[in-house]
């Protein structure tokens, strides 16, 4: 006899079935769907590496990434390393690492911003022209450029190496409270009757020859003789590894070597090397630090490393006298030597000298 099964069983176990598989298969929708919402999609980024926005079609992901990713970018583009520990001190490089709270002090430039030309057709005699007459007009007056113990019964009349002692301009009560201090800087010049006065006269004198016997020599109680060049440029890491002792300086890394953090007079006498020495002071803004400058130019050729056609040549000439326009020096005496060949730029044109000293006075000078 056949047994029946009994009614509905059948249905309900298909029933716990599908319902089962059903449970699996949402449980498992549910972990992939978990996994794609916090892992990188398929194709990105391998395993052990951070993802990164993939460009500019997507916003950039917020937090550090995007601060360090910034900073790095200034970085480099600013060519400036940060101190360690911020302190700013040591031997940096010039114009970067002023510690934090302070004012930056402004960094070195690399070229000078020339004048525009002086005529249109931008030939020598324009340029020469505006030269002669900016370095022949005085643009500030100093009623005391001398004093009796400054001057000798054998000098001229008209002395080429003039300091001016007015009251505003506080030369004059540095000298008397014996707190002046002046740097001669020279090629073999055995003339040292302006730098003995001046040390008579209560300047502490350092004269920059490297024609000096002795690396530094005291003469009295004043005057100091140093083995040392003035240059434009210093020496390079590898001519300095070799020679310790080379006597070629910048004139900012004499004033970082001796410890002066002012100059109230400087005297040059450099040979046609003037020109460069005085475009490295502007760039590196040495000027800050100078009160008078006294300066021998020479005219007969451009000279040392000065290129260019002429009017070029006289044009950077008198862009350098205007920098110091600009950071209020002003001219107070002009001397044209007549004794010097009457060569410009290798010419007996315009009726100039091959030799002017000139005299300047820093306006804002304390």
């Amino acid at each position: 006899m056949t047994r029946e099964r009994p009614p509905g069983r059948g249905c309900g176990d298909l029933r716990r079935c599908l319902l089962g598989a059903a449970l699996l298969l949402g449980l498992r929708l549910c972990a992939e769907l978990r996994r794609a919402g916090t892992g990188p999609p398929a194709g990105s980024t391998p395993p052990g590496l951070v993802s990164r926005p993939p460009g500019l079609h997507l916003p950039p992901a917020p937090g550090p990434p995007r601060g360090a990713s910034r900073r790095q970018v200034t970085y480099v583009r600013s060519g400036r390393r940060a101190p360690p520990g911020g302190s700013g001190r040591g031997t940096p490089e010039s114009g970067c690492c002023a510690p934090r709270g302070r004012p930056r002090r402004k960094g070195p430039r690399w070229h000078i911003d020339l004048q525009p030309w002086a005529g249109p057709t931008q030939s020598l005699d324009e340029e020469a022209m505006r030269f002669l007459r900016y370095i022949s007009t005085t643009q500030i007056a100093c009623d005391h450029m001398s004093t009796d113990s400054l001057v000798t019964d054998s000098s001229p009349a008209k002395k080429p190496w003039l300091v001016c002692l007015d009251d505003r301009f506080g030369l004059a009560h540095q000298m008397q409270s014996k707190q002046c201090r002046l740097y001669s800087l020279g090629l073999g010049n055995e003339d040292t009757h302006f730098e003995v006065s001046m040390a008579n006269n209560g300047c502490e004198v350092h004269r920059f020859d490297p024609s000096v016997k002795s690396a530094h020599i005291l003469e009295g109680q004043h005057l100091w003789y140093h083995r040392l060049s003035i240059d434009w440029r210093d020496r390079h890491p590898a001519v300095a590894a070799q020679k310790p002792h080379s006597n070629t300086r910048k004139l900012g890394t004499i004033l970082n070597e001796f410890g002066h953090h002012k100059i109230d007079v400087l005297k040059a006498d450099l040979e046609s090397a003037e020109w460069k020495v005085l475009e490295n002071i502007i760039l590196e803004n040495v000027l800050e630090q100078i009160g008078q400058l006294v300066f021998e130019i020479h005219l007969h050729w451009p000279g040392f490393e000065v290129s260019g056609s002429d009017s070029s040549v006289v044009r950077f000439w008198y862009s350098l006298l205007k920098e110091l326009e600009l950071k209020d020096f002003r001219l107070f005496h002009s001397y044209k030597d007549l004794s010097k060949p009457q060569l410009f730029l290798k010419r007996d044109i315009f009726n100039a000298s091959s030799c002017y000293t000139l005299s300047w006075v820093n306006t804002r000078w304390k």
